[in-house]
Formats: structure tokens, C-alpha cells, sequence
């Protein structure tokens, strides 16, 4: 189907999230909206948004230690929704971390990204939970920051591919990492970041159990056995680690107005 050059796509994408978004979660035209939201997400590539695929490039000395392993460029926020385009250099991660209570679109632009996706299973420990032993051991203080959680996926995204869907319940923690280059995506969060609602963003530390160290060891025929509950992760919410931040670039493209 030709495209309407008179009306951007990004135009056409940010006026389809607004309406897909705003639409109470029990209306009937709910699938719909998001089905048409997610055909333009997937045509989207980055020469429609005059951004250039960037070449992968040395951080030798302190100058790449102070570069921003991921910048951002904004386009456009609204009650209802964010938009904007996340830019990794070659071998840079969004650590693992969540989106409470919100819907989200992931598009790759250029590159490869691998996006890792957990979903919690509930609630912090209570005093009468029995969680494992962990390795390293953590300290009394850290285990009400203990969450179990499922590993749902780890998929490989390129500009071919269609967009990585997270809703509130399923895929909601994730963790993407550029794959032998650097990548970019663009990124629609519904409604968007507010800490002052609730939605904040929180980071996680896979934790390696004591029995997971011990089925390193064993045998084929024993591991297997270990298999059920081999998509088990137990997560640790910790600060923001030290080696990522995210600096701000402007963004080059068609303006959008919502």
C-alpha cells in the first residue's frame, strides 16, 4: 500500500498511539487501534526520521569513558503517551528494568538489539517466604528487594522485524543489548514515566542461586531434571548501575504534534 507523503510517518504513528491509548482497556476497539498502531510501528525505518545508521567507533582513553553508552532524542510526551529513539553504542545495554502499569513498543531503526523479558510473579518476600540460598549470600536488609520472576524470552530484533510489544502483565522488565554494532529503536511508552503517579523506573540484578551453581556441575541426565524450572530467575531491585546513563541528543526529524 503506497504511503501518503503528504502526512510523516511518525505523524501518522503518534496520532494512532494517542487514540489506541486513550481508548479505556475494556472498549471493544481497543484490538483493532493497537492492530493498525503496530502496521505502522512495523514500516517505520530511520531514514523517516532523517536519523543515519552510525558507525561503530573506538572508546579507547577517558574521552569514550565519558561518552554516554545510550542517548536519547525526544520527539514528542503527552498525557497519554512518550515517544523517542533510544541510540546504543556497539556493545551498550538498557539495563534490566520495568515499566509499572505501563504499555510499550519497541522498533529497531538499524542494527541487531537482543531484548531479554521477564515478568514478576509477585509480590516482594514476606517473612514467610522461603527463598533460596543465593551465591554470592545477600544480606538480610536486601531480601525485601527480592522478587521471583519468569524469563519469558530473549529474541533478536533487526529493522525487518516487527516491534518487541510490552503491555503491564507480560514482558513488562527487559533488558536490551546491541549486537555487533551499534542500533537504534524507537521507544512508545503508554502512559508514559511519572513518578509522581506511581511509575517509576526500576533496575534488577538476575541472582544466581546456590542450586544453580550446583547444577553447573551435573550431569546431562540431571539438569534435565532441573529443567521445569529452568525459566525461574529470582531478581534483585538495586539502583541504577554505575556504567549506564543516558545523555540527550536532539531529534532530527519531521516535528509531530499531538
Amino acid at each position: 500500500m503506497p504511503r501518503d507523503n503528504k502526512t510523516p510517518l511518525i505523524q501518522k504513528i503518534a496520532k494512532q498511539a494517542y487514540v489506541t491509548f486513550q481508548e479505556p482497556k475494556s472498549s471493544a476497539n481497543v484490538a483493532d487501534k493497537q492492530s493498525e498502531l503496530i502496521s505502522l510501528v512495523t514500516a517505520v525505518r530511520a531514514a523517516d526520521l532523517k536519523i543515519a545508521p552510525r558507525k561503530s567507533k573506538g572508546s579507547a582513553g577517558a574521552a569514550g569513558l565519558q561518552n554516554p553508552p545510550v542517548t536519547y532524542m525526544h520527539i514528542c510526551e503527552t498525557e497519554v503517551f512518550s515517544m523517542g529513539v533510544f541510540l546504543l553504542r556497539s556493545g551498550a545495554s538498557i539495563p534490566l528494568h520495568d515499566h509499572p502499569d505501563m504499555n510499550g513498543m519497541i522498533k529497531v531503526l538499524y542494527g541487531k538489539v537482543n531484548v531479554h523479558c521477564f515478568d514478576k510473579l509477585e509480590n516482594h518476600l514476606t517473612v514467610n517466604s522461603v527463598p533460596p540460598h543465593f551465591d554470592p549470600p545477600l544480606d538480610p536488609l536486601q531480601m525485601a528487594s527480592v522478587w521471583r520472576s519468569i524469563r519469558r524470552s530473549v529474541e533478536e530484533y533487526t529493522e525487518n522485524s516487527g516491534p518487541c510489544l510490552l503491555t503491564p502483565l507480560k514482558d513488562n522488565l527487559h533488558r536490551v543489548d546491541a549486537v555487533g554494532g551499534p542500533a537504534a529503536f524507537l521507544d512508545i511508552l503508554a502512559p508514559p514515566y511519572n513518578q509522581d503517579d506511581g511509575r517509576d523506573c526500576h533496575y534488577y540484578q538476575i541472582l544466581q542461586t546456590v542450586a544453580e551453581r550446583e547444577t553447573d556441575g551435573k550431569s546431562g541426565e540431571e539438569q534435565g531434571e532441573e529443567k521445569e524450572k529452568e525459566d525461574e530467575a529470582w531478581l534483585l531491585e538495586v539502583p541504577q548501575p554505575e556504567d549506564f546513563w543516558c545523555g540527550g541528543e536532539p531529534y532530527p526529524g519531521p516535528a509531530v504534534s499531538v
